[in-house]
């Protein structure tokens, strides 16, 4: 079982539980500054992981995952040397913004951050990934934005 101590996933951006701004958010919305603090002295790597509960599948929606963070405090960035996106759940390995169906209702979008005792391997899904690596996560935290169309 993964500690819930320090580690904490915060964002310039974002207000916790609060509602995200368009500008994060629809077809052309960007991505939101993220910043991990708190990492613990022996983790390995860092991941993030943005996933919808709330969409109507059966496993929700995952918008964003990226692999091989260095283990250190500062900001989230997919474009650092070593780091790899995997497949959000529309099939491509790139930052999707919420854009939940029009009429359904308020979504929570979780920003996790997962310190690991190990190297992830490639660039799973985010249920490979949770899968392979569940045994390996030292501390775990959650940033949660909501929107609606």
């Amino acid at each position: 079982m993964a500690r819930i101590a320090d580690l904490a996933i915060s964002s310039p951006d974002l207000e916790p539980d609060a509602a995200i701004d368009p500008r994060f958010a629809g077809r052309s919305g960007a991505v939101p500054r993220l910043e991990v603090s708190g990492v613990p002295e022996d983790a390995v790597e860092l991941a993030v992981i943005v996933h919808d509960p709330d969409a109507p599948s059966q496993t929700g929606f995952t918008h964003w995952a990226v692999y091989g963070l260095p283990p250190e405090d500062g900001p989230v960035s997919a474009g650092s040397p070593g780091v790899r996106v995997g497949r959000n759940s529309a099939g491509s390995a790139d930052y999707m913004p919420p854009n939940p169906p029009r009429g359904h209702g308020v979504h929570h979008y979780e920003f996790r951050a997962y310190a690991l005792d190990t190297s992830v391997e490639g660039a799973p899904s985010r249920e490979q990934f949770l899968a392979r690596y569940e045994g390996h996560v030292l501390e775990q935290a959650r940033l949660v934005g909501t929107y609606s169309n």
